[in-house]
This record gives C-alpha cells, sequence and structure tokens, in this order.
C-alpha cells in the first residue's frame, strides 16, 4: 500500500490548472506538487506566444508571492516552446534569483531539450534529465553556498586582523 504516493495525486490533481486556446482546446497545463521546500511545476503542453505564456508567467509570479524559493519547472511534456516561453522562464529565473529563491528545468528529451541546448540555455539555468538530480542540486547549491560564505568570513576575518596588526 502507498498511501504517499495518493495524497501526492490528490494534492496534485487539487493543483491543476489549464489554459484553454481561441478555440477551447487545452494548450498548457500546470500541475504543481510539492517536495520539501521544493516546488515542482508538471508543465504539460505548449508554451508560446499568447495565453500560454501568460498563464505560465501568472503562476510562478503567485506561487513566488506566497513564499516559494525554490522551483523545478518539469518540461518533459511540453510539446513546444518559443521566444515568448523562453523568455518567460528566462525573466522568472531573473526574478526569483532577486528574490533570494532559485530555478531548475527538467527537460529529459526531445525538440524542447534541442532548442534549450541550441540556444544554451542550460549554462543559465540549471537543466537536468533525472528528477531526483534535479531535485538534489537544490541541496548541493545551498551547502556550496554556505561554505561559499564560510570562505568570505575567513577572508574578512584574516584581513581585518592584518589591519589590527
Amino acid at each position: 500500500m502507498r498511501i504517499p504516493d495518493l495524497s501526492w495525486e490528490m494534492s496534485r490533481l487539487s493543483d491543476a490548472e489549464t489554459e484553454l486556446d481561441a478555440k477551447g482546446a487545452a494548450s498548457l497545463q500546470i500541475s504543481i506538487r510539492r517536495t520539501s521546500d521544493i516546488t515542482i511545476l508538471d508543465l504539460r503542453g505548449r508554451s508560446t506566444m499568447g495565453d500560454e505564456c501568460d498563464f505560465l508567467g501568472r503562476r510562478i509570479e503567485g506561487l513566488v508571492a506566497s513564499g516559494a524559493r525554490k522551483l523545478l519547472l518539469n518540461l518533459g511534456n511540453v510539446t513546444q516552446v518559443d521566444s515568448s516561453g523562453i523568455g518567460v522562464i528566462i525573466a522568472m529565473y531573473v526574478s526569483l534569483r532577486s528574490k533570494g529563491g532559485d530555478m531548475r528545468l527538467l527537460c529529459s528529451c526531445g525538440r524542447v531539450l534541442e532548442l534549450f541546448t541550441l540556444l544554451r540555455l542550460p549554462k543559465i539555468i540549471p537543466t537536468f534529465e533525472d528528477e531526483t538530480q534535479a531535485l538534489a542540486s537544490f541541496r548541493h547549491t545551498a551547502d556550496s553556498e554556505c561554505s561559499g560564505f564560510d570562505a568570505v568570513g575567513r577572508g574578512v576575518h584574516e584581513s581585518l586582523r592584518l589591519e589590527e596588526k
């Protein structure tokens, strides 16, 4: 019996939202789930110019406004993304970073990953092919940031000691 999976599915379904195009067809679906302090957005459909991009941007802004600081965008089921969709992802990444947060992309294969690679987006936003690795990267970043602060602190302490002499 896997009760945690069942509760995850219930939570996931209750947080699902869909953007409809002008013809009333579902163009972008976003399901949200959480693990620890990481919010995972499972995207399905396309993120192209117009309502889909606005919908994605509004949804991420809402999550950040409600306190989410670590986001993982699962793009594994995204069939199409254009420059507007990429622009929204980059803008949300920059906005989140300015608020002390972080974002990762999960993109295992297909045309979306090829486009991101062509545009060198993984050099800007950490991109992973495996969800477990993506989630673990948030912990590694926190560990390295803390050790970076320790090193800075030691450097400041050393320079203060030199000035006293």
